[in-house]
């Protein structure tokens, strides 16, 4: 598993509208319309994480969802990070 650079980021971030590269992750906010859609997508989500081994960073209030993505075993973002991003985005447009 390889670090990217910020310039192999920055490409990838092309592919992913809504997230952000910001403190050494990938970083995307999502708003529901109640608490019970954002718990659901994240409970959706969670099955996801534990398939590809890879968990976010990620606080719920409410409606709203905030996840953060980056490997620490290398301290910065892999493919890895971007594979579960898209993954993410799959599950929430296709709710």
């Amino acid at each position: 598993m390889e670090k990217l650079s910020e310039e192999e980021i920055k490409n990838s971030l092309k592919e992913l509208p809504g997230w952000e590269y910001k403190d050494a992750a990938i970083e995307r906010s999502y708003k529901f319309k109640n608490f019970k859609d954002a718990f659901s997508i994240m409970t959706r989500i969670a099955f996801e994480c534990e398939a590809q081994n890879h968990h976010p960073d990620w606080s719920n209030v409410y409606s709203s969802l905030n996840i953060r993505l980056n490997t620490h075993d290398v301290g910065g973002i892999t493919n890895n990070d971007f594979e579960l991003a898209k993954s993410i985005e799959n599950i929430v447009n296709n709710k």
